[in-house]
């Protein structure tokens, strides 16, 4: 309705073509909306009011762009619609980015994100492009390069050269800004700015789907990942038998087992789903920033983020990978419940990689760990950010 009067300014934010223009279409949309009957479609009601809070956020009218947003985005879940839902969440996602307010805009993101893997497939592409734009705004250079680069690869696949087009601009846009972050003269002791350009460059470079690929392949990135290890704060460690409430665990492999059949989605090749109050209740009755600080020696405040991950089916595995920095610098990751198969060859295993090669060791129910599995199993990760 609204897009010839809309650009992208060089941060890549939308702007009015022509305010005035702008102003006088968004005026004949209300009129519109105001005129509905009753008895008018909601779809109508749903789709007015949504352009009426992309024009207004244009504009930088952000009360009025989330109040109309908000109302189509609640229409769009009445009517059970998901395609609208995740459209509209990234719309309102936008209009709190814009209003300064990232905390709501990360669980919009997020959200849309998640249903668009889980149930419109077709609409992941702009999920991954809205949340990549996201993520650049708040210094994840890294992540945001990860989301750009994923919904590049979809977008070239379908051949769309506009939606290409759009995403090479803004990888464009987050390489300027990973660029300047290394230039002589920045301050390359800088937690994030460190840990953004070295995500960024071993997501680029790596991926190793067995041991034998990532054996393949070590040797080319050796001299990276010695670099990477010389300057990290955190060195993985394996905690075995971590004296956890059993009962707070127990809870926690019942809710992720509801969690991940009824609202699981597929994500790097295993489902995941967001915690819920077992979670929180073991975040908040165990000091698991005592557990990170003993071990590692980093002061870290209590966990602010988790998803509970399951592998469901012999076989499956998690990609080598770098978290995006969004995740916090200490990652503490609870094997809650370990199956395996009398006729399995392997046993799944947390895989640790460092400069000197890799190393597996068998992860057991109630351990911390990192991983990368080969059997069945269930996981909850409790993120933790570093304390200034």
């Amino acid at each position: 309705m609204l897009q010839h009067l809309i650009t992208q300014d060089a941060g890549l934010r939308m702007i009015p073509t022509d305010r005035d223009k702008l102003t006088t279409a968004i005026g004949q949309l209300q009129d519109d909306l105001r005129a509905l009957p009753e008895e008018a479609d909601p779809a109508r009601t749903r789709t007015l009011s949504r352009w009426i809070g992309i024009g207004q956020m244009c504009l930088g009218r952000h009360q009025e762009a989330l109040t109309f947003l908000r109302q189509s985005l609640d229409l769009a879940a009445a009517s059970g619609n998901t395609r609208a839902v995740v459209a509209t969440s990234l719309n309102l996602g936008d209009a709190h980015r814009y209003a300064g307010d990232m905390r709501a805009a990360d669980a919009l993101y997020r959200s849309a994100l998640g249903t668009a893997r889980s149930h419109n497939p077709e609409l992941v592409d702009f999920a991954l492009q809205h949340t990549g734009k996201y993520l650049m705004e708040r210094g994840d250079l890294a992540g945001a390069e990860a989301h750009l680069r994923e919904a590049l690869r979809l977008r070239i696949a379908t051949g769309d050269t506009e939606l290409i087009g759009s995403t090479q601009a803004a990888l464009s846009r987050v390489e300027l800004l990973i660029d300047r972050a290394a230039a002589p003269g920045s301050d390359d002791t800088a937690p994030r700015q460190w840990n953004g350009r070295w995500t960024a460059w071993l997501q680029a470079h790596t991926t190793a789907r067995s041991p034998d690929r990532w054996a393949e392949d070590f040797p080319a990135i050796r001299g990276a990942v010695r670099g990477l290890t010389a300057h990290q704060r955190v060195h993985p460690r394996h905690l075995r038998d971590q004296p956890f409430p059993a009962e707070l665990i127990t809870a926690m492999a019942q809710e992720a087992e509801e969690a991940l059949t009824t609202n699981g989605y597929l994500h790097n090749g295993k489902w995941n789903a967001a915690v819920g109050d077992a979670a929180n209740r073991f975040a908040g009755q165990v000091d698991l920033a005592a557990v990170v600080t003993e071990s590692t020696g980093l002061e870290v405040e209590q966990p602010h983020n988790g998803v509970y991950i399951g592998y469901l089916e012999e076989g499956q595995f998690l990609d080598f990978h770098v978290d995006e920095f969004g995740f916090g610098e200490a990652n503490l990751i609870l094997c809650l419940k370990h199956e395996r198969s009398a006729a399995a060859p392997t046993v799944s295993a947390t895989v640790f990689i460092g400069a000197d090669g890799y190393r597996h060791v068998i992860s057991r129910r109630a351990n911390a760990s990192c991983s990368m599995v080969r059997s069945p199993r269930t996981e909850g990760r409790l993120s933790a950010p570093e304390n200034a």
